[in-house]
């Protein structure tokens, strides 16, 4: 099973990742993922990427393109991937679609998970986050409350900026300029699978496995 995952905010891709990769047995690999481990190898494109980073500057296509290389080429990914977070651009998804077809790995799917936009909405402005753990937990449940006591470890409950209603649109709204051009990309090459994300989890995991054919 070869992923890339995409879906806008809320829309449930880390569960759904997490749950794939141990079902499978294949690393779930994001961005951050990637630039974090080749920085801690020391390999030459992660002492390139640290240093670039270290400016203030973000990480160059051609450099993001080999980590993606190296990563997908390493044994922990022999057997599949599920990859996250990128591409984030036409370029960068001209340039995956090379390096997969380079890599004989053109059986590669594009699994674009679909929520309605309010209820996005609605799901990421009721999440709490434990200050303590970073365990998150769904307001109105079982009386759960914003700066209530998480029911774990007694830490506070707090709602991150990022799941606040104006921020969660604002996010949405980046997601549709920068990353739906990219879906349609994928698309008008046949490789986009679709999957209603509005289900119960486990349904939406047994969609993209049995659509997969896996």
């Amino acid at each position: 099973m070869r992923i890339i995952l995409f879906g806008p905010p809320g829309v449930g891709k880390g569960t759904q990742a997490r749950l794939l990769s141990t079902t499978h047995g294949i690393p779930h690999i994001s961005t951050g993922d990637m630039l974090r481990t080749a920085v801690a190898e020391g390999t030459e494109l992660g002492r390139k990427a640290k240093s670039i980073m270290d400016a203030g500057q973000l990480v160059p296509d051609d450099v993001m393109i080999g980590i993606v290389r190296d990563v997908l080429a390493s044994p922990r990914a022999a057997n599949g991937f599920i990859l996250d977070g990128f591409p984030r651009t036409i370029q960068q998804a001209h340039a995956l679609t090379e390096l997969l077809h380079a890599m004989k790995l053109d059986d590669t799917v594009v699994v674009n998970l679909q929520v309605d936009e309010e209820e996005i909405v609605r799901r990421l402005r009721s999440r709490l986050t434990c200050d303590r753990t970073g365990k998150v937990y769904t307001s109105g449940t079982e009386g759960l409350t914003p700066g209530g006591p998480c029911p774990d470890c007694g830490g506070t409950l707090v709602q991150r900026e990022d799941d606040r209603e104006e921020t969660v649109r604002k996010r949405l709204g980046v997601y549709h300029q920068t990353t739906e051009p990219v879906i349609e990309y994928f698309r008008a090459n046949g490789r986009v699978v679709t999957i209603d994300g509005t289900a119960p989890i486990e349904s939406v995991n047994r969609a993209i496995t049995s659509l997969l054919g896996d």
